[in-house]
């Protein structure tokens, strides 16, 4: 097998892992804290919860960028590996924590040496055959996908059958052994010589070269406006769906199934659609899939049933499938020689933000325009930013056509 296809197998698993053990915890985070760390009251309960989950995505959002500027420096697996020990590590001392000031203590420790992903991605694009990137990206994103998709599952079905603090040793032990595979059999053809011989700019100097380019600031802007599009109406489905449906017989059923149902449709397309873009261009399969989504999430606020509503967000989760894979491949196509980590640790940042920023958002808009509102507000931003993207990849580009190597 060809060592391209090893890595994309190896990190496959990792993402997933990752991923699955980030979201793992949402099912039980709040009897975690009610019956193991002794909180009574329900509003502290929920106060914390937001804390301690929120807490994750906010030190990430902070140190992303700095791991990506020494990805350039010391190659993508250091801080893969890096990253997948230390995590491995945290997660298990999750499970011994005793109150709720050191588990959000542990989530922020987490987040702030995370960066397996980004080095992942970064990792697969500087090894990946350039006729088989968006094939490789839309892979890659899928293992993260389907983490996130069954990490709530997985966790919901651990804490019934294992309890709360065992499935944190059993993250940990899952996130260790994928480091340790990643050690053994993923390569990556990185100079040091010749990456410490390139000028090495701090993080803000690197930001401001980055976002002195047109075409990364617009594929910037496309990760957040779908993290915050899919994340600001989420805490609001449950109520809409209660609404639609009209009856509280499956509830719980039918609002995860709205919930999960746009994973599904997009781990499924993200291969596909990026093997589409190997053939097309991935700035066409951009295009479409961005004016896609913004669509999609009208037919959401004209619902009239829940069906209607599965429906509707099925087909978002498609277009989301074409988006992410497009976004990463045009980001090393852009990205200046040496800096790919960094400027994929950058989008990792803002897709932070997007989930910091849009759960925030939707609940305060809510009181004065509604979910409905938010689906159509969401579309708004989106065609904005496709008219947006589609002028800044018309551009002529700037840099040089680089070989595979990265």
């Amino acid at each position: 097998m060809e060592q391209w296809k090893k890595n994309l197998i190896v990190l496959w698993f990792g993402q997933f892992l990752v991923m699955a053990g980030m979201t793992m915890i949402i099912p039980f985070l709040s009897l975690y804290l009610q019956f193991d760390l002794g909180l009574k009251d329900k509003h502290e309960i929920g106060v914390w919860a937001g804390f301690i989950f929120a807490g994750n995505f906010v030190s990430s959002f902070i140190f992303q960028p700095i791991w990506g500027k020494m990805a350039d420096r010391y190659g993508r697996k250091m801080m893969l590996l890096r990253s997948g020990f230390g995590m491995s590590i945290v997660m298990v001392l999750m499970g011994f924590a005793t109150n709720p000031w050191q588990l959000l203590l542990l989530r922020m420790v987490n987040g702030t040496i995370s960066g397996f992903n980004p080095a992942s991605i970064s990792l697969i694009s500087a090894t990946t055959p350039k006729n088989r990137m968006g094939f490789a990206m839309g892979t890659i994103q899928s293992g993260g996908i389907a983490g996130t998709i069954l990490g709530p599952f997985i966790g919901g079905l651990l804490a019934d059958t294992i309890g709360f603090r065992p499935i944190f040793y059993l993250t940990g032990a899952l996130l260790f052994a994928a480091s340790l595979l990643a050690l053994l059999v993923v390569k990556e053809p990185f100079d040091r010589m010749k990456a410490a011989a390139r000028e090495q700019a701090s993080v803000i100097e690197g930001f401001r070269k980055l976002s002195g380019i047109p075409q990364l600031t617009a594929l910037f802007a496309v990760t957040f406006l779908i993290q915050f599009a899919m994340m600001s109406p989420m805490t609001l489905i449950p109520l809409y769906v209660q609404e639609l449906h009209g009856t509280t017989a499956n509830l719980a059923f039918y609002a995860g199934f709205v919930g999960s149902v746009t994973g599904l449709s997009n781990l499924v397309a993200s291969p596909l659609l990026g093997r589409l873009s190997d053939r097309i261009g991935a700035e066409r399969v951009l295009g479409a899939a961005l004016v896609g989504a913004s669509l999609a999430f009208i037919p959401q606020a004209l619902a009239g049933t829940v069906w209607q509503l599965l429906l509707a967000r099925f087909m978002l989760g498609i277009f989301l499938g074409g988006l992410i894979p497009a976004v990463n491949s045009l980001i090393r196509k852009y990205t200046p020689d040496g800096m790919e980590s960094r400027s994929y640790s950058f989008n990792t940042s803002t897709m932070s933000l997007g989930n910091m920023i849009g759960p925030i958002t939707g609940g305060a808009l809510s009181g004065w325009i509604g979910i409905q509102g938010l689906f159509i507000l969401s579309s708004v931003m989106l065609m904005v930013n496709a008219g947006w993207v589609w002028q800044s990849l018309q551009r002529k580009r700037p840099l040089p056509q680089r070989g595979n190597d990265g």
